[in-house]
């Protein structure tokens, strides 16, 4: 494997981008009709890639992704330095609230949003953070 690519389907990939581009607080590295990326640390990457793009690929046999819209399909846990900040500046963006910030039983201090798309948003640090 050299390197990691998570995609999350949207409805609207230009809402989508303004909004992770504020709440990641990072340019996206490609952004053209069908596709955002923004490099992550570590090397991942997100994408978001509108529905009717997928839809396309799919083709009429599976389900359409946009009947699950709204419907948490996905969770995209961030370690970051500053859990809180980085909470804040989501909801600052738009996303809505699941749980603030606070310690877990897995040893991190982790706050969970949702995202324009229902997609779940965590940001966690070490315990402490």
């Amino acid at each position: 494997m050299k390197a990691a690519h998570l995609v999350l389907y949207v409805a609207d990939q230009a809402r989508s981008r303004a909004f992770y581009e504020r709440a990641l607080a990072i340019a996206p590295r490609l952004d053209v009709p069908g596709m955002t990326e923004f490099e992550l640390p570590g090397g991942a990457v997100l994408g978001l890639m509108p529905e009717a793009s997928i839809r396309r690929l799919l083709g009429p046999v599976l389900p359409d992704p946009a009947a699950a819209r709204g419907v948490p399909r996905a969770e995209l846990y961030l370690l970051v330095d500053d859990p809180r900040a980085a909470h804040a500046r989501a909801l600052a963006a738009g996303a809505r609230e699941l749980g603030a910030p606070a310690p877990r039983d897995w040893g991190h201090t982790a706050g969970y949003l949702l995202d324009p798309d229902g997609h779940v948003l965590a940001f966690a640090g070490v315990r402490g953070a």
